[in-house]
């Protein structure tokens, strides 16, 4: 009884073969892998679109939520703005500021300056030169020299009179 078995199969591996390849050829499909192949498919493909929904309300939310946060932020302005007009304070100032308004007794002084405004002419003016200028202008020391002038006066300046000067007409 001499049966000869044969012998296990070895796979053929040449000598260019990566051990990825053959991995990828040792797989075998079953029928529960094809299966489970197209249930991970059909998952993709029906879970998708409710996923890209999700991210675009999230976004939208996002997005809405940034507004509401300026818009309150607006009415806050707003109110604080309202409630300033409230103080009697506030609205004087206003009105002096803005319509030139004085209280009863004030004085107020309008300054008009109707000089005209004498341009250079353009044929006059020097061009503009492209090269890069420099200064021998020491500064330092002039803002040195500068500070030590003002800190080593002799005495402040003298205080101005309470009233002033008369002015010509």
């Amino acid at each position: 009884m001499d049966q000869k078995r044969p012998a296990p199969r070895q796979p053929v591996v040449s000598e260019t073969e990566t051990p990825a390849g053959g991995w990828l050829r040792s797989i075998r499909f079953s029928g529960f892998s094809l299966v489970m192949m197209v249930v991970l498919i059909l998952a993709v493909v029906v879970l998708a679109p409710s996923l890209r929904t999700y991210a675009e309300q999230r976004q939208q939310i996002s997005q809405l939520s940034a507004a509401v946060a300026d818009q309150k932020a607006e009415v806050d302005q707003l109110t604080s703005q309202r409630e300033r007009w409230n103080d009697r304070t506030y609205v004087t100032t206003q009105a002096r500021e803005r319509l030139s308004y004085v209280l009863p007794g004030d004085i107020s002084f309008l300054v008009i300056n109707d000089l005209p405004v004498v341009a250079p002419r353009e044929a006059e003016a020097s061009p503009v030169s492209t090269d890069i200028q420099s200064t021998t202008i020491d500064w330092l020391g002039s803002l040195f020299a500068s500070t030590m002038t003002a800190g080593l006066a002799p005495q402040a300046a003298a205080p101005a009179t309470d009233a002033p000067a008369p002015v010509a007409p």
